[in-house]
């Protein structure tokens, strides 16, 4: 999730129309065989003067009925990127404007959708904005001076830290190498001092167009481009090394998937690719600090939103079959999203956005609400939940630091900054706040549970996460601003609520051999 001050947030319900397959979740009972599909016939002209767009077309069946399908698509106009055979997902590029409407008819296809309301050739505002705050020279010398033995030089400036027992859990171990985490995001710069130690190449990729491009370097942001990938990778996992940072889990591998353009906006195809790749080069945590473009929240009434989720949905569900466990950012809007009705006025952000009232029950943020995907609140240095983070009673799972404005919760010295501090391109280090820093605070913690326990299920490291949680009650009431006025009203009791879910993340109990 992008950080504070972004325009960027996230969103819980549940689809109860995602139905999945036999083997992986596409094949319903009844459905037609290969044998039975039939193609979309040819239009005597198929319209190839539209703009370019990307799609995502979700098929049932196996390989057969990708097959036919391909066939219905080139008849309509459409040109294959790249075909997920293993959950029936088909990425394609298609001038046509009917294409969507056309390929829904064809046997086989279960839903079908544009990834995007802008061409493919134009991009727009850099939507993974937000505040960021440079750590000055005389931090960093002040830290350095207080710093002890055992701690990098920046990591007095790392309140988040000891407030989930990191630093103590650090005392008995630094996480195992054999354990990844997969930074999906911006991109991740490994020639980063802190990182490249422990960087996984094996396990990066470039996903942006919706096919993997492994040139060495491709994973990384180019100039100019977000370094957001870059900080939530230095949370997870910056080494111990005796120069700046220390990370949750500083002694487990990160990779970085890029899947963002170059102006920040996260499409379907990219993600897919991204939850694929995951699955299928031994990622066993996945950190999704972000929200699918161009919808805040993905209404299933709608044909295009539909497929979409449904294309995440089946990659989430793959990754998790694989042994992966997804972490998502709950989001930076404020949002009870437990609420009857959530005004949304910034999708399609790609294009013109607009208001528009969204029922959660039918419209939600992916991948955070998809199923089985751990959704993360932020709190900041004085364990509240943060002023911006995103809650509701039956959506958050759990919480961790993801920082705040000083004067709002204001950290013990020697730390001096409320947001977080992490790494940024070039080799350098910045604050930055929101949903998106905590979500790897709890990406970390699984890390380290997943190197304690190496043999557990994805099932198996959820349940010991939210069971080792610290538990938080309900903060009501809830004046963050201090302005007299309520701000947020927290629903539920202290082992489940709407602000913390199950609690604050807890490093030390996860490296603890019960």
């Amino acid at each position: 999730m992008a950080h504070l001050g972004s325009r960027r947030g996230r969103v819980l319900a549940l689809p109860a129309g995602l139905a999945l397959t036999a083997s992986l979740g596409f094949l319903p009972s009844g459905a037609a065989s290969a044998a039975e599909l039939s193609e979309v016939p040819a239009a005597a002209t198929v319209a190839a003067t539209g703009e370019k767009l990307s799609y995502v077309v979700n098929i049932e069946g196996g390989r057969w009925t990708a097959s036919s399908v391909k066939k219905a698509i080139a008849a309509a106009g459409g040109e294959v990127v790249i075909a997920y055979d293993q959950i029936g997902v088909i990425v394609v590029h298609s001038q046509n404007p009917a294409f969507a409407e056309t390929i829904r008819k064809a046997r086989g296809v279960v839903s079908a959708g544009a990834t995007r309301t802008a061409p493919l050739t134009v991009q727009g505002d850099d939507s993974v904005g937000g505040a960021t705050e440079e750590l000055t020279a005389a931090e960093a010398t002040a830290a350095a001076a207080t710093a002890s033995g055992e701690q990098d030089p920046l990591e007095p400036l790392q309140w988040d830290l000891p407030a989930i027992k990191a630093d103590k859990a650090h005392q008995k171990t630094l996480g195992s190498s054999r354990v990844t985490v997969g930074v999906i995001d911006t991109g991740v710069d490994d020639t980063h001092p802190d990182l490249a130690p422990n960087f996984d190449v094996k396990a990066s990729a470039n996903c942006v167009s919706g096919k993997p491009d492994t040139t060495p370097g491709s994973w990384r942001p180019n100039p100019g481009e977000s370094d957001h990938g870059t900080h939530v990778a230095g949370t997870i996992a910056a080494a111990k090394n005796g120069v700046g940072i220390t990370g949750v889990a500083p002694g487990v591998k990160v990779s970085g998937i890029k899947v963002s353009t170059p102006d920040g906006f996260f499409y379907t195809e990219a993600v897919v690719c991204g939850f694929v790749w995951a699955a299928e080069h031994g990622v066993d945590i996945t950190n999704n600090s972000y929200y699918t473009d161009p919808w805040m929240f993905a209404c299933k009434t709608d044909e295009d939103q539909k497929a979409l989720v449904e294309a995440v949905t089946r990659a989430t569900r793959y990754a998790e079959k694989k042994g992966t466990v997804n972490v998502a950012a709950a989001g930076n809007s404020k949002f009870d999203l437990a609420a009857d009705e959530i005004v949304d006025n910034s999708s399609p952000n790609d294009t013109t956005p607009g208001d528009r009232v969204i029922d959660p029950s039918e419209c939600f943020d992916y991948p955070a609400q998809l199923p089985g995907v751990v959704t993360v609140s932020a709190t900041g240095a004085k364990d509240l939940k943060a002023s911006y983070s995103n809650y509701g009673l039956g959506v958050i799972d759990i919480a961790a630091p993801g920082g705040d404005r000083t004067e709002y919760q204001t950290p013990d010295a020697p730390a001096v900054n409320g947001r977080i501090l992490s790494t940024t391109v070039n080799g350098g280090y910045n604050y930055k706040a929101g949903t998106s820093m905590a979500s790897p605070h709890a990406a970390g913690v699984l890390a380290l549970l997943k190197s304690t326990h190496p043999y557990a299920s994805p099932a198996a490291l959820k349940a010991l996460l939210y069971a080792q949680a610290d538990e938080r009650s309900c903060t009501n009431p809830y004046d963050i601003e201090g302005d007299g006025k309520i701000d947020a009203v927290c629903e539920g009791g202290k082992q489940k609520n709407g602000f913390y879910g199950a609690g604050l993340v807890d490093a030390l109990d996860a490296v603890r051999k019960w």
